[in-house]
């Protein structure tokens, strides 16, 4: 199992070395007022001198693990400083995305806010200048010794919102995260199946267990990013890493390239052969977990922030590993990175009980807290390591994917509107209403247009 300096190694020094050169794609303009300027010198640490506030916190911890992980930090915090009450608005990843840029622009925003990484969210809202820069409360705080490089580098935008990778910093996260595939421990028995070692292997559990009555993949899209992510997945192993870095971050290739088209057809090929449920593009994404936990599935391919709330409903039936690569052996490569970052809004009337809120629950003892919940630390937990058997899975394979740099970014950084222009075509794939060159050619007309601004 890695060490928790692993882990470190890993997103400090793998994702981001993609990350970091996003900087190179530019974000398209846009006006908006820019927040106050603040100075260490203006910044108070002193929660218990704040008098009696009220902290509004927006956050998507709604699975399991990430709930009782929030919930027991923010007890925490409210017992260590009795002045301060937290109003939490609980919403899912979706609904978060749809409704936070109405909050910020209004008269009376939350104080603090999980905003999104990328072009899409956070660079958005950056320029528009509805979150705060961290850089003044980093010097106080020292944020940026306490994480590495990389992990900064993805939470950190210019003032202008149009380069991702430089600038200042304007979030910070708790938890690392990787999309692999979940297996059914007694399903698999059941089909006479060992856990696929390789690519084609796992293709041909799929064929079996379609042929034995099982339904192969719990697949939900109703929120079209599922789609892409199953597809990344896909695309990592018929493209390879670099190619898709090099993509995503705007440095060559194209989406219409054959090993991506490549990739959607395999995808509308497991559609066809009834791999996916039928109704996929009708099933909420935090229902498919919960569908895979009840029997619906013989695997699921999903983040490790499922992890906890899989392991609840299915204690040691549960496994978990990294995608399987086209040779036993070989390194694995997979998406991943870190959790949404913790923002301030800039029209925040407690903007330094926010930020002591912010380091508080990204601290090394909350490190701790996330392996206790079931979560996957984004830097060193001082004391604790997992002890269930799908979180050691999940060490596992962060261990080999840090030896093999083999963490790909999120396919949806690549553009603002990608999770429509793409997830969009993708669904009509999966409903086979349009073929794989037509889907890929929808994502590069996004790209080429979002590349020319």
């Amino acid at each position: 199992m890695q060490t928790p300096v692993g882990r470190r190694t890993l997103l400090g020094t793998v994702v981001l070395g993609a990350a970091a050169l996003a900087a190179a794609a530019c974000a398209p303009g846009g006006g908006g007022d820019r927040p106050a300027a603040r100075t260490p010198a203006s910044v108070s640490t002193d929660v218990a001198k704040a008098g009696n506030v009220t902290l509004t916190v927006w956050d998507q911890e709604v699975q399991g693990g990430q709930r009782r992980q929030i919930e027991k930090l923010n007890a925490a915090f409210q017992a260590r400083y009795p002045n301060v009450k937290i109003n939490r608005v609980a919403r899912s990843f979706t609904d978060l995305q749809k409704t936070l840029r109405l909050a910020l622009s209004g008269g009376n925003p939350p104080d603090v806010v999980q905003a999104n990484q990328g072009y899409a969210a956070m660079g958005q809202f950056v320029k528009a200048g509805m979150l705060l820069s961290l850089k003044p409360y980093d010097q106080v705080y020292g944020w940026t010794k306490r994480y590495p490089k990389g992990l900064t580098d993805l939470n950190s935008v210019t003032p202008d919102g149009r380069s991702i990778g430089s600038g200042d910093l304007y979030g910070l996260s708790l938890n690392g995260e990787i999309v692999g595939v979940y297996y059914n421990k007694d399903k698999l028995a059941k089909i006479g199946v060992q856990p696929p070692r390789t690519w084609d292997e796992f293709e041909r559990a799929l064929a079996t267990a379609k042929g034995r009555g099982e339904q192969p993949l719990a697949f939900g899209n109703l929120e079209k990013l599922p789609g892409i992510q199953v597809y990344g997945v896909v695309q990592d192993q018929l493209t390879g890493k670099d190619k898709v870095r090099d993509l995503v971050f705007g440095r060559g290739g194209a989406w219409t390239d054959g090993p991506n088209v490549q990739a959607a057809q395999k995808l509308a090929d497991w559609a066809r052969q009834g791999y996916l449920d039928k109704d996929a593009n009708a099933v909420k994404w935090d229902d498919t977990p919960v569908n895979f936990a009840r029997g619906r599935g013989v695997f699921m391919i999903g983040g490790t922030w499922w992890a906890a709330d899989l392991h609840d409903r299915m204690k040691d039936r549960v496994g978990f590993m990294a995608p399987p690569p086209q040779q036993a052996g070989a390194a694995p490569t997979t998406m991943g990175g870190e959790s949404l970052p913790f923002s301030i809004t800039a029209k925040s009337k407690h903007p330094d009980v926010a930020a002591a809120y912010i380091n508080f629950i990204t601290s090394p003892e909350a490190m701790d807290v996330s392996v206790e919940t079931g979560n996957l630390p984004a830097l060193k937990p001082p004391t604790k390591q997992p002890t269930e058997p799908v979180m050691k899975d999940i060490a596992a394979a962060w261990d080999a994917l840090s030896k093999g740099d083999g963490i790909t970014p999120y396919l949806d950084y690549a553009t603002p509107t990608f999770g429509d222009a793409f997830g969009g075509p993708l669904q009509e794939l999966v409903a086979g209403r349009t073929t794989a060159d037509e889907a890929m050619r929808a994502a590069q007309k996004d790209y080429t247009t979002f590349l020319k601004k």
